[in-house]
C-alpha cells in the first residue's frame, strides 16, 4: 500500500520539480478484486492494483492539473511540467482562493467529529478463495431453491490523500467488500446488495436467501393496472430515487439556477417527519473525512422536519454565493468541506447523505400488515429526470415486485414504470424503518429506512 509518508515524501519532490506560486497532489488507488458468477459457477476473477497522482498548480489565478499512474523521478518532473504547461496558458479566474493553510482547515471544523476507522484487517486480507466460499454458500442457496443466480463479490483497499505547498497534508485508508445477488426462476427474479468497509456486516447466506424468496414468491406475476397506489419501498429503492435529488444540494448548483432549491431554501418541502443530514461521521458511512481541497467535511443539516435549512459549499462557492443575488435566500453559507477537486464545473454536493430515523420505526412486514392494498418494491431502476424543478423521475420496479391485499402479500406482479416527483414522494411518507447502509445500482450508498408512501404513481405496466 502506498503509505502517507511515502506520499509525503514524493510531494516533497514535486514541489522541487515546480516553479509555481502553490502546488497541490492528489494521492489516489489501492487494490481490488473481483470475482464475477452467473449460471451457478463462477466464471471471473480478476484483480487490480493501481497507485497514482494528480499535480494541480498555480500561477497568479491560473489554474491546471495533471496526473500520472507512474510514481518514478522522470514522471513525477514531467507531470509536475504538464501542469505548469497547462495552468500558464489559461484565463485568469478571479474567484480563484489561495489553498488553505492548516489553520483555516482546523478553524472550519465546527463539529470537531472524528469519523471512525473505515479500514479493516479482515476485509484488506480477502483472498479469492474467500470470495468463492462465499459465492459456494450464494450457490448452494440456489442450487436448493431451483434457481439460478448472478451475481459479484468484490473486495477493495484504498487510499487518498491530499497536500498542499501551505501546509496541508491528510490521509484516508480504508477498505470495502460488496456482495450483489440475482436470483433467478423461470418468470420471476429477486435481488439483494450490500456494501461496507467491514466484511463482518455481510452475510452471503442472508442475502441468498432473502433473494432467492423473492424470486420464488414473486412467480407467476399477475397484471394488475397502473395507478397511484400506496407503496413500500425497500431500502435500495429508497436510495435509487431519492439520490438523483442530492446534485441540487451544492451551492454552485444554485448559483448557476440548475437547483430545484432555488427559491426553496427556508420553505416546507418536503412532510415534517422528513430529516435529512450529511454526516461523514455516522458509524454506517464511509469515505474520506476531507474533501477536494482538503477541508474537513462537516456535519451539515440539510432538511429538517421537511423545511430545507442549508445546501453544501466548496471554499470558492461559499465566496461567490456572500457575494451574489442569491445570498439572501440561500440560508446559512460557509464552507463545509464538500467541494471536489478543483479545477471543475460542479462546485460541490453531499456524499454522506443520512435520513433521519423516526422515534417508533417500523420494520417492512409492520408496513404490509397496514397496508389494506398496495405494491411493495425490492428496488427500481434505469432511472431518468422527467422534470428538474419539480423533481419529477421516471423508472422502473424489478426484480421483487409484490401486490399487498388486505395486510399481506398476495403475490408476485408484473413490473411498472412510475413518473413520480420527489418532492410529492416526500411529502406522502407515512412510515419509515430503521436505518440501514443501503446499496443500489443508479446511486451512491447512503443511510437510509424503507418507507411507505400514499399516492406513488405507477404510469404503466411492463412485460415482465
Amino acid at each position: 500500500m502506498l503509505t502517507k509518508t511515502r506520499a509525503s515524501d514524493i510531494f516533497e519532490r514535486l514541489k522541487k520539480y515546480s516553479t509555481a506560486d502553490e502546488v497541490e497532489a492528489y494521492f489516489y488507488g489501492g487494490h481490488s478484486a473481483l470475482t464475477r458468477f452467473a449460471n451457478n459457477v463462477i466464471h471471473q476473477n480478476v484483480a487490480e492494483q493501481n497507485y497514482g497522482v494528480s499535480v494541480r498548480t498555480v500561477f497568479s489565478g491560473r489554474t491546471a492539473r495533471a496526473s500520472t499512474n507512474k510514481l518514478d523521478e522522470e514522471s513525477l518532473r514531467r507531470v509536475v511540467q504538464a501542469s505548469e504547461n497547462l495552468a500558464r496558458v489559461q484565463q485568469p479566474d478571479a474567484d480563484l482562493l489561495p489553498t488553505p493553510t492548516p489553520q483555516e482547515r482546523d478553524a472550519a471544523n465546527s463539529s470537531k467529529t472524528t469519523p471512525p476507522s473505515r479500514h479493516f484487517a479482515e476485509t484488506a486480507a480477502i483472498a479469492p478463495e474467500d470470495r468463492a466460499a462465499g459465492v459456494a454458500k450464494i450457490v448452494n442457496v440456489a442450487s436448493r431453491r431451483k434457481l439460478t443466480t448472478a451475481g459479484i463479490y468484490s473486495s477493495s483497499e484504498s487510499v487518498e490523500g491530499i497536500f498542499n505547498s501551505r501546509g496541508v497534508a491528510d490521509w484516508h485508508t480504508q477498505t470495502s467488500a460488496e456482495i450483489s445477488i440475482t436470483m433467478l426462476a423461470k418468470d420471476s427474479s429477486g435481488w439483494q446488495k450490500a456494501n461496507s468497509p467491514n466484511l463482518a456486516n455481510l452475510d452471503p447466506d442472508a442475502l441468498a436467501d432473502i433473494a432467492a424468496r423473492k424470486a420464488i414468491d414473486s412467480a407467476a406475476p399477475r397484471e394488475v393496472p397502473a395507478g397511484k397506489y400506496t407503496v413500500i419501498l425497500e431500502p435500495a429503492a429508497v436510495l435509487d430515487i431519492v439520490g438523483f435529488m442530492f446534485w441540487d444540494f451544492g451551492g454552485q448548483a444554485i448559483l448557476d439556477e440548475r437547483s430545484f432549491l432555488n427559491n426553496r431554501i427556508g420553505a416546507q418541502l418536503f412532510g415534517v417527519n422528513i430529516n435529512i443530514t450529511d454526516d461523514v461521521a455516522h458509524p454506517l458511512q464511509s469515505g474520506a473525512p476531507f474533501d477536494g481541497e482538503g477541508m474537513r467535511r462537516q456535519y451539515v443539516p440539510l432538511v429538517e422536519n421537511g423545511v430545507v435549512k442549508r445546501v453544501v459549499y466548496a471554499r470558492g462557492t461559499a465566496e461567490k454565493m456572500r457575494k451574489s443575488r442569491f445570498a439572501a435566500k440561500a440560508g446559512m453559507i460557509a464552507s463545509t468541506g464538500h467541494g471536489f477537486l478543483l479545477p471543475n464545473e460542479m462546485g460541490e454536493m453531499p456524499v454522506n447523505i443520512v435520513f433521519g430515523e423516526p422515534a417508533n420505526p417500523q420494520s417492512v412486514p409492520q408496513m404490509i400488515a397496514s397496508t389494506e392494498k398496495g405494491i411493495l418494491v425490492t428496488r427500481l431502476w434505469y432511472i431518468r429526470e422527467v422534470d428538474p424543478y419539480e423533481k419529477i423521475l421516471t423508472g422502473m420496479t424489478r426484480d421483487g415486485t409484490f401486490l399487498i391485499e388486505n395486510g399481506k402479500l398476495a403475490g408476485g406482479v408484473r413490473n411498472f414504470r412510475f413518473n413520480e416527483s420527489l418532492i410529492h414522494m416526500l411529502s406522502n411518507v407515512e412510515g419509515m424503518g430503521k436505518l440501514v447502509r443501503a446499496s443500489g445500482e443508479e446511486s451512491f450508498d447512503m443511510v437510509v429506512p424503507a418507507m411507505k408512501i400514499r399516492d406513488f404513481n405507477f404510469t404503466e405496466v411492463t412485460k415482465f
